[in-house]
């Protein structure tokens, strides 16, 4: 396959950046691991500058500590800082999808083929997404949800909210796997942990069910609560 263009400086430390989030997010990369700019560097063959710009951008996502002297450290959120994450994403979806909602129950009958407040085109996409999220979870395969977990809430944000609330509520999703992935490699009751209702909030979506669209991101959240309720046990055990 041809090359489409030279790889530009900002490319390249767009592509470290991605590359060492999903090596944190597949728990490679352990909360609490310290690396310098050099150590990185060799590691992927690059200059350090768009190493360095690479890792700034990472701290600015909170996924990275800087420390002038030692270098950079993997972020390692508690508990607090995960119902903290569950509580502003809930707030803020919570908020979208209801507005949604109200438009939806205000100014058309149920049905996709006539729901005026999303494109139902984009919604293709987003089920595809969905359905395999969904199949992810219930399998346990955590690499795989992972993935379409973030790609899903992505492309749903982008239908249901504007620019700057769909990057806002990325960035609090990919710290919230940033903070699940470690305790979720070692549980044996994996699958009991693994929202998949991600079909269910689609199908709420576009049927334009006012009560079952927020029926659906009520357990999600309260789904999300109840593994914090869990952490906290098994930490007092």
């Amino acid at each position: 396959m041809a090359a489409s263009g030279p790889v530009t400086r900002s490319t390249l430390r767009q592509q470290i950046a991605d590359a060492l989030r999903d090596e944190v997010l597949a728990g490679r990369l352990q909360p609490g691991r310290e690396f310098t700019v050099k150590q990185i560097a060799e590691q992927y063959g690059v200059s350090a500058t768009p190493v360095r710009e690479a890792l700034v951008d990472l701290s600015a996502q909170g996924l990275l500590d800087s420390d002038q002297h030692k270098g950079f450290r993997v972020h390692q959120f508690t508990v607090d800082d995960y119902r903290g994450m569950v509580e502003a994403r809930s707030l803020v979806v919570d908020g979208l999808f209801r507005r949604v909602a109200d438009r939806v129950a205000a100014r058309e009958p149920v049905g996709a083929a006539r729901l005026s407040c999303v494109h139902a085109a984009a919604l293709v996409s987003v089920r595809r997404r969905a359905e395999a999220a969904s199949r992810a979870a219930r399998a346990g395969d955590l690499d795989i949800l992972i993935g379409y977990d973030l790609r899903f809430w992505r492309e749903l944000g982008g239908i249901v909210a504007n620019r700057y609330v769909a990057d806002f509520l990325h960035r609090l999703r990919v710290q919230a796997w940033v903070f699940a992935v470690p305790y979720l490699r070692g549980e044996r009751r994996l699958c009991d942990w693994l929202w998949s209702g991600h079909e269910d909030l689609v199908d709420a979506v576009t049927d334009g069910e006012p009560a079952r669209l927020i029926a659906v991101m009520d357990a999600y959240n309260a789904h999300s609560l109840e593994w914090a309720d869990y952490l906290e046990r098994l930490d007092r055990g």
